[in-house]
């Protein structure tokens, strides 16, 4: 018997959210019951996780998809191609997530010299440059597997190698603690990067950033949630390279994530939730005449343990 793919299934089960116009607020979000009063949540007991040695290898990607495999390539062309044009300044983290960038955090046993933040897959550098500008006492490491991305973050003009150390490396098969000292980092951000990993590839990302995370170290998350209107599109154009991940034009990949998956992803990796939801926001786009129904993850996840 067919059944419709999980998203498909997950979207008969929401509202669909409002229109907006100029003339009216933004719709209410969907919030998951794992962000109610921001409860740290324990992994359940079926939910055991292995401990990753800094020597273990990654995912052999030999039997990957083309476009997975050749998605340092895709990368590659596109940061050539938009340069620091495309994406916006992600100013919108402090409000966010600002008490965990501050320094100021006394119950965590931070240094006075500030928090160390790692951000994965840093890209133009939408994210680095506002935190590192909003929160003076802040370190930042910051790694991507394109060199172009590297070029252009080196270049920027608000670059600041003694409070910055990027550097290229892909956290799929490459050992984060080769270049950052092990639990010596407060915080991980990845935001829109996990989307951009083959699946198979993910419970090593985790136990690799899991390494170099400081005991009670969190990783903050937003990416792309499934129904989002992208991976209709997609789906409608044939493009799956597997449930709920796709190829784009442009020969880049994207994976659209359920609280479930992204939820069970982590805690099979030690990590407990701190907060998990969902935000849906129809947006119009008038001079088009098109309707586009956006769909995001937001979480927080506690490193258990040493």
């Amino acid at each position: 018997m067919n059944r419709p793919p999980q998203w498909k299934q997950l979207l008969r089960h929401l509202p669909p959210p409002p229109s907006i116009t100029a003339a009216t607020a933004l719709p209410p979000i969907i919030r998951s019951p794992f962000s109610i009063g921001q409860k740290v949540f324990p992994i359940s007991p079926n939910n055991q996780f292995k401990p990753l040695s800094c020597k273990a290898q990654g995912f052999a990607d030999s039997d990957e998809h083309y476009y997975c495999r050749k998605s340092l390539k895709y990368w590659d062309k596109f940061y050539q191609c938009h340069q620091n044009k495309f994406f916006k300044d992600r100013h919108y983290l402090g409000k966010d997530w600002g008490k965990y960038f501050c320094d100021d955090d006394e119950e965590e046993g931070v240094s006075a010299d500030g928090k160390v933040l790692l951000e994965v897959g840093f890209g133009a550098g939408n994210t680095i440059f506002p935190l590192v500008s909003a929160y003076p006492m802040l370190y930042v490491h910051a790694c991507d597997f394109s060199t172009e991305a590297l070029n252009l973050v080196k270049s920027h003009s608000n670059f600041d190698g003694k409070r910055m150390n990027v550097f290229t490396c892909d956290v799929t098969n490459e050992e984060l603690c080769d270049r950052i000292l092990p639990s010596s980092v407060d915080l991980v951000t990845l935001i829109f990067m996990l989307s951009a990993v083959s699946p198979k590839k993910m419970p090593f990302v985790l136990q690799n950033l899991k390494k170099i995370l400081k005991p009670n170290g969190h990783i903050l998350v937003k990416d792309y949630g499934v129904g989002d209107s992208a991976q209709v599109k997609l789906e409608n154009r044939n493009q799956m390279i597997s449930d709920n991940f796709y190829y784009r034009g442009d020969g880049t990949c994207s994976f659209y994530f359920s609280e479930d998956y992204l939820s069970n992803l982590f805690a099979e990796a030690g990590f407990c939730i701190v907060d998990l939801d969902t935000h849906c926001r129809q947006v119009v786009n008038h001079s088009r005449n098109m309707t586009f129904n956006r769909r995001w993850i937001r979480a927080i996840f506690k490193k258990i343990g040493s």
